[in-house]
């Protein structure tokens, strides 16, 4: 990979870090890269830099998330012009910048969910993390320290992001299952869902979390089809692994990718490294790796 990929904003849980690591196990060429579980698309912008699909589908639960994309990479001009009135407004505002971010929040949650707002939002939130409350509501806190991206530097990434996009994507805001329906032959399927430590449960990044077994069962849907997929899923840290890994049933080899060092390691004064999970299809890894056993854990 060549250069530096172009991003939109900081997102936490993005994997625009690993992502030269993910595609080393993605085919060179394919037809259409699918991402159920988009989030800021960090997977199909490195995938598009590479110019190895032809056609790109983003699709998040995150509606709003969906929207910044879509205007980003459609209509880049109109985003980057209201994001840079929003940007300068704070400056201006008269309580404040941390006022006007929690005046931007407040008209975000009565219903103005814009590309724009979101993206100011996650522009200034804390570590660039979406978090919403039981009510649905973004509920994230400004960080002090700073006052966003500046909006030439969005203009730069969102210019780069969309003359790779521009024409060859298509967007939805739908359940997952429901992308994997409408995958065919020729597709390449790349799912980073939310990590079992809150798929049973309702997590603050999402409107809904994804059950263990209920997203295994899915994943059938594409064996049944032949239809290639990556999954990045959990992990291990320390020796310690987080999550149970995918069923044996499904055939996937399993893939530990170096992440890191653990920023929480490391405040408890040790250097553990982090790596997560990436599983291939069984179809996917007979082409890259037609000497590796079947079920063999690999080390990147």
């Amino acid at each position: 990979m060549n250069g530096k990929i172009p991003h939109i904003v900081q997102y936490q849980g993005s994997k625009r870090l690993l992502a030269p690591q993910i595609l080393q196990y993605m085919p060179y060429k394919f037809h259409r890269l699918l991402e159920p579980f988009a989030g800021m698309a960090a997977i199909t912008i490195a995938v598009a830099a590479e110019r190895r699909a032809k056609q790109y589908f983003i699709n998040d639960i995150n509606k709003p998330i969906v929207r910044l994309l879509q205007t980003a990479i459609n209509v880049p001009d109109e985003l980057i012009t209201k994001y840079t009135q929003i940007w300068n407004g704070q400056f201006e505002y008269s309580g404040g910048h941390l006022e006007h971010f929690y005046h931007i929040r407040d008209c975000f949650n009565a219903g103005e969910q814009t590309a724009e707002n979101m993206l100011y939002l996650l522009a200034r939130c804390v570590k660039g993390a979406v978090r919403y409350g039981k009510n649905g509501k973004f509920n994230q806190s400004p960080d002090k320290r700073r006052h966003g991206t500046n909006p030439q530097k969005v203009a730069e990434n969102v210019y780069a992001i969309a003359a790779l996009l521009k024409g060859k994507t298509q967007f939805s805001s739908i359940d997952y299952r429901q992308v994997l329906d409408i995958t065919q032959a020729g597709d390449l399927v790349y799912m980073d869902p939310p990590y079992q430590g809150v798929s049973n449960v309702r997590d603050n990044r999402y409107y809904s979390g994804v059950d263990f077994e209920t997203f295994s069962k899915s994943i059938e849907i594409l064996n049944k089809k032949s239809v290639d997929y990556v999954i990045s899923y959990d992990g291990e840290c320390g020796g310690k692994g987080y999550g149970n890994d995918l069923p044996e049933s499904l055939r996937c080899t399993k893939i530990l990718l170096k992440a890191g060092i653990s920023t929480q390691a490391t405040l408890l004064g040790r250097k553990d490294t982090t790596f997560e999970a990436l599983y291939l299809s069984d179809r996917l890894a007979n082409k890259l790796f037609d000497f590796i056993p079947k079920q063999m854990t690999l080390f990147d």
